[in-house]
């Protein structure tokens, strides 16, 4: 029934909005309008043949599985795009995507909203360990992760763990840095790199958050062994976002014993952490000191040249084409993360296609304000370096010198103390950018900002002017 096509489409909105953010929803859905419904396939126009290769390249599965929900196994997409000639505009029908395996999106749980639960690997029957599926996304490679001085060392410590996985120093490898800035990625791209150069190696990537959840199911079904098991089995274990197993003493438990077994047997491990390994809270003892058994690297934020070519690159993998002038605005106005980065250029190629309006510097200043306004507040340790140097007219090279002079002296600590409230950063990326200082430095500078803001009203009433300043 054709009149039924708007009440499907809507219903496939509601859970389409709960899987996915706001910037996205909005860019990419709002502007969808439903067709027609017949034989079970619903046609929706969208504005640009961009619109429809992004859609099919990035939420094909979310799509097909709302789809199927609420139309049942048969239910198919149809896409009529907008089309346009130099003298006629026109439409033009294309099938959705028809792959029989259905995968969740990477990096992304299951959506809670659809009816597929997922299954947990050591539970399938008769499992052989060519049957283990490394749950690695194609598209995070080593070629595509641009290399620069915010991310060498990880870069090159993760190129060499997969040339020799399980028998460098670098065992357990544990990359470690605020949001959207690789740590999936590389961990993605070692990944893949073992498994061209060792086909014969188990590679397997793991949220720690599905771990988590698979052990507790895994002891309500009392096979805790199986689950051990299972996880002994693999050559390669990468467990992103380790600080989800905080407070969960049992699955830290569980972990420790994996962890010991596989680098006992010479196997690899690799993880990921918003912090660094001694500022994760609520995790063992034992167990964080087995993460400083092997390399410990960073990830910074890059500088505007190694965000230009992360930029170019995107750009090219996505078949899209930006002058130089608008690469370079955005390189240079967006400071925060890669992810950030990427938002506001996709944001800005669905403006322009959508709108059908040429990509200038203006269109890109009003998608960079809007897009920025819309967004969580984020600043960079050089941006707040910059904004106390300022404020104390001292100049940026006397914050990395050793010298006890006082003003250079409180000006770092307070510079310490502002990066760690208002950046991503870590606290040994913090030290690193204020005069290569270590973590315990940059904790210690943040407890003597926060006692002096308790007991001196005037040094509080500076530190206010200052985060003004930042929040500009």
């Amino acid at each position: 029934m054709t009149s039924n096509h708007l009440n499907i489409w809507n219903k496939c909105l509601e859970v389409i909005k709960d899987n996915t953010s706001e910037q996205s929803y909005a860019t990419w859905f709002k502007p969808i309008v439903p067709l027609s419904l017949h034989n079970q396939v619903l046609t929706i126009q969208v504005p640009s043949m961009f619109f429809y290769d992004w859609l099919e390249d990035h939420y094909i599965d979310l799509l097909r599985k709302t789809i199927k929900r609420f139309l049942g196994p048969d239910g198919k997409l149809e896409y009529s795009i907008l089309m346009d000639s130099s003298d006629q505009s026109y439409t033009m029908v294309m099938p959705g995507s028809n792959h029989n395996n259905i995968k969740n999106p990477i990096g992304r749980p299951a959506p809670e909203n659809l009816s597929q639960s997922p299954i947990n690997p050591f539970v399938i029957p008769g499992l052989k360990k060519l049957q283990i599926d490394s749950q690695l996304n194609e598209n995070y490679t080593f070629e595509n992760f641009i290399e620069g001085d915010c991310n060498r060392v990880a870069r090159q410590g993760g190129l060499a763990v997969a040339k020799n996985p399980g028998k460098t120093a670098f065992n357990p490898l544990l990359i470690y840095s605020g949001t959207g800035l690789g740590k999936t990625h590389l961990c993605h791209a070692i990944g893949l790199e073992v498994k061209r150069l060792h086909p014969d190696k188990t590679v397997l990537y793991v949220q720690a958050e599905q771990f988590t959840n698979q052990y507790v199911t895994a002891s309500k079904n009392k096979n805790l062994n199986d689950f051990v098991h299972f996880y002994q089995m693999i050559d390669v274990l990468i467990i992103d976002d380790i600080q989800f197993l905080a407070k969960k003493t049992m699955t830290q438990e569980t972990f420790f014993h994996i962890f010991n077994y596989l680098h006992q047997n010479n196997k690899q491990l690799i993880i990921t952490s918003d912090k660094f390994p001694a500022d994760l809270q609520d995790m063992e003892p034992r167990l964080l000191s087995r993460f400083k058994w092997g390399l410990t690297a960073d990830l910074q934020t890059p500088d505007v040249a190694t965000r230009s070519a992360i930029l170019r690159d995107k750009l090219y993998s996505n078949g899209i084409s930006l002058p130089d002038e608008i690469v370079n605005y955005l390189a240079t106005n967006v400071r925060t993360n890669v992810r950030e980065l990427e938002g506001v250029m996709i944001s800005l190629v669905a403006q322009s296609s959508l709108n059908k309006k040429a990509i200038t510097i203006e269109l890109t200043q009003q998608i960079l304000d809007r897009f920025l306004r819309n967004s969580v507040k984020e600043v960079s340790v050089e941006y707040i370096i910059n904004i106390v140097c300022d404020y104390f007219n001292i100049p940026l090279e006397q914050l990395a010198l050793k010298t006890r002079k006082r003003q250079v002296v409180e000006a770092r600590q307070i510079a310490m103390f502002l990066a760690k409230k208002y950046s991503n950063a870590s606290l040994a990326t913090i030290g690193k950018q204020c005069g290569n200082k270590d973590h315990a430095t940059v904790h210690h500078a943040c407890k003597t900002v926060a006692d002096r803001l308790d007991t001196d009203k005037q040094f509080k009433v500076m530190m206010a002017d200052l985060e003004k300043k930042i929040s500009m």
